[in-house]
């Protein structure tokens, strides 16, 4: 029997919508100009992805701004799941929603991704039975925490925690003590995402994320984010049953690599005091209730716990797993001297900024820009730049 040839592809699985073409707020904090079709159009022939999730599909507005694209023969579902845009892009429907269960020392935001329309349909009237108000995006969900994960086996869809590490609203930031078993069925999730401030290397402290996909997304609130965070994957088509596939390690499929902000330029990498506006460690004041932990010191703390943990319980394993190579990105409006008028020029010769950051050769890059600015792309892709750490909601910077 023949074997079909595997391809490489971007995918970015965490972009929001700011706003229905109405004008009514999806997101309340992404711009109001990231509307669906902007999402669509920035993502496919600016930023050169080739699979996306939008995850606030569950609002009945993005919904039926889906038909209407696909009436007007736009977008087009795919048999495998997903819905292509223009032949350019596939889109995955999924939606983030907040869990404060019993079981949760904070909130915990969630991704659920689903096949198509019917099932997204079904999802997004099942929670607007547990939720305020269907048509906000991250709503928090009436519902425990595991009949969630069930609701989306139930309709074959793919559930992964959002942005494990930062200090709010997430899994191990605020919903655990010190094992994710605290809140989830450990057997229903599929990947988790690592989201900003950490990597592969930091996630790997952690003895219990060993036996899962990491996933590497933007979660973008504006259109300069999308792919900050993204990954490139090796699949026989850009639809959801191959995703599927690939997080069940069938038939060759799997990432190729992770891409992210290097952790030290997230804006939660190291412990902050919002009183003195400086490093914890370095603070002089008491900033009662200010102290924002950093993902650094909290993946620390966390990996100690474990170890105890495990071996209190007979679960450690000691046994490492194999990751794809992660590679630390400087997205292209972190380099100085790269303004809009330096990206565009450098768009207008490699027409997406996945082929400026992946693909175009050093002596390419100084024949469209200045040197000193294709010198830091340079310097960025080498790992040779020197980082000034972020922290309590302030980005790092380049020095």
């Amino acid at each position: 029997m023949a074997v079909n040839k595997l391809n490489n592809y971007y995918m970015d699985l965490h972009i929001h919508i700011g706003a229905a073409k109405s004008g009514r707020p999806v997101k309340i904090t992404a711009s109001r100009k990231l509307t669906l079709e902007a999402v669509l159009e920035e993502a496919s022939f600016r930023k050169g992805l080739d699979i996306i999730g939008v995850i606030d599909a569950q609002s009945p507005e993005v919904l039926e701004e889906l038909e209407e694209l696909i009436d007007h023969g736009k977008a087009v579902p795919l048999k495998g799941g997903g819905i292509r845009y223009e032949d350019k892009v596939t889109l995955i429907l999924g939606s983030e929603l907040e869990v404060y269960d019993l079981s949760c020392q904070g909130p915990v935001h969630l991704l659920c991704y689903f096949p198509g329309l019917k099932e997204m349909r079904h999802f997004s009237s099942w929670c607007g039975e547990r939720m305020k108000n269907i048509h906000l995006s991250s709503q928090r969900i009436y519902a425990q925490a595991r009949e969630l994960q069930q609701k989306v086996r139930e309709l074959k869809g793919l559930f992964i925690p959002a942005h494990i590490f930062t200090p709010f609203k997430s899994l191990y930031g605020k919903g655990v003590k010190t094992s994710l078993t605290e809140v989830l069925d450990p057997d229903a999730i599929d990947a988790v995402e690592l989201g900003l401030s950490s990597d592969t290397y930091m996630a790997d402290q952690l003895p219990e994320l060993a036996g899962y996909h990491f996933v590497t997304n933007s979660d973008a609130h504006s259109s300069s984010k999308i792919a900050r965070e993204h990954q490139v994957v090796e699949l026989e088509a850009p639809d959801f049953s191959e995703i599927v596939k690939m997080f069940a390690s069938a038939g060759g499929r799997k990432i190729l690599r992770n891409v992210g902000l290097h952790p030290k330029l997230g804006k939660y990498y190291r412990s902050f005091c919002r009183a003195c506006e400086s490093p914890a460690v370095n603070c002089l004041c008491t900033g009662q209730g200010q102290r924002v932990m950093g993902v650094s010191e909290r993946i620390s703390e966390l990996a100690e716990r474990q170890r105890h943990f495990l071996k209190d319980t007979s679960e450690a394993s000691g046994i490492k797993p194999v990751r794809p190579p992660y590679l630390h990105q400087v997205p292209l409006e972190f380099i100085p001297g790269c303004g809009p008028k330096t990206l565009n020029r450098l768009l207008d010769v490699f027409q997406t900024e996945m082929r400026v950051l992946h693909e175009a050769k050093d002596e390419e890059l100084k024949s469209v820009i200045p040197d000193k600015v294709a010198e830091k792309i340079i310097q960025a892709r080498a790992g040779a730049l020197t980082l000034k750490e972020g922290g309590g909601g302030i980005y790092g910077k380049i020095q």
